[in-house]
């Protein structure tokens, strides 16, 4: 059977109106197009739904039957359309959004702030996991986006979009202020502080060993990026820190070791799953990326 929801449209709001020319107006359709559904909707389900009299129509027993279930159908439609309109406008709404422990605390902020005081009615949500993690949560949908660094690499089922580069610099406390290693051996003989892998930094900067036939025996490794932070602070060594997460450090409590050794940039971005149609709340939050994009 094809049901033309229209003509059920027309029969709730004459039924409502307990009137043609009430709900023709309520329409905003001519009365004869308000009769001819009637009629229509009565011939295709076989009986008499309206009966006419001088202060307007009454339903059958047969129509007031059909009109409560047609009155739940259409609660229904016009909740979903104040839900959708809604979440359109961003009243309501919720976003998951995935990141290191590390890219949280010293750069989503700026970010989630900006959202924040546009939308405060959107529930944000934060994880913090390793970024195979992330990925994996992306996967199956429990994060909507992660912000984390951009692999050298594609893969199938993730879309990336590079935010900014990071450079990776050398640092050391007060200590080491005037501190100058003009070559590798003369850095890497000094104490060096280091972050555990899966660190991305030191991923990064095993891979540079590597590359270069070079070897680091770090005096100290941490898991935490801010720990990392307060023993360089504190002189117990070298610490090889990302500069853009340290800014307001450098030249403070922080001093970057002279040397012409360059680690290479990494890159950071945020990724979606492919073929994924963001909701509004989470179209909103990549315009904001967007518009920072720094490379």
């Amino acid at each position: 059977m094809n049901i033309n929801f229209e003509l059920y449209k027309v029969f709730y709001e004459v039924a409502n109106q307990k009137s043609i020319s009430k709900g023709a107006e309520k329409l905003m359709i001519s009365q004869p197009a308000v009769t001819q559904s009637i009629k229509t909707l009565e011939n295709e389900l076989g009986g008499t739904l309206f009966i006419r009299t001088p202060k307007g129509v009454v339903l059958t027993n047969e129509g007031k039957e059909l009109f409560e279930f047609i009155k739940e159908g259409m609660n229904y439609f016009i909740n979903g359309t104040n839900k959708f309109t809604s979440l359109k406008n961003l009243d309501e709404g919720v976003i998951n959004i995935g990141s290191t422990t590390t890219i949280s605390e010293y750069y989503l902020m700026p970010y989630l702030k900006e959202f924040h005081s546009k939308y405060p009615n959107i529930v944000i949500n934060i994880t913090n996991n390793l970024t195979e993690s992330l990925i994996n949560n992306l996967r199956n949908g429990t994060l909507d986006i992660i912000i984390t660094a951009v692999p050298d690499y594609s893969i199938n089922d993730i879309n990336y979009k590079v935010i900014t580069n990071l450079n990776d610099i050398f640092v050391g406390g007060k200590k080491y202020k005037n501190k100058v290693c003009n070559n590798v051996e003369t850095l890497l003989n000094e104490d060096i502080l280091l972050q555990k892998v899966p660190s991305i930094t030191r991923v990064n900067f095993n891979t540079f060993l590597k590359d270069n036939n070079l070897t680091c025996n770090p005096k100290m490794e941490v898991a935490s990026h801010g720990l990392l932070v307060k023993l360089a602070e504190n002189d117990f060594g070298i610490a090889l820190l990302t500069q853009e997460f340290i800014e307001d450090r450098l030249n403070k409590s922080l001093f970057e070791i002279k040397t012409n050794i360059k680690i290479p940039k990494r890159k950071l971005g945020y990724a979606i799953k492919s073929n994924f149609i963001p909701s509004f709340t989470v179209s909103k939050f990549i315009n904001i990326l967007n518009k920072r994009i720094n490379i």
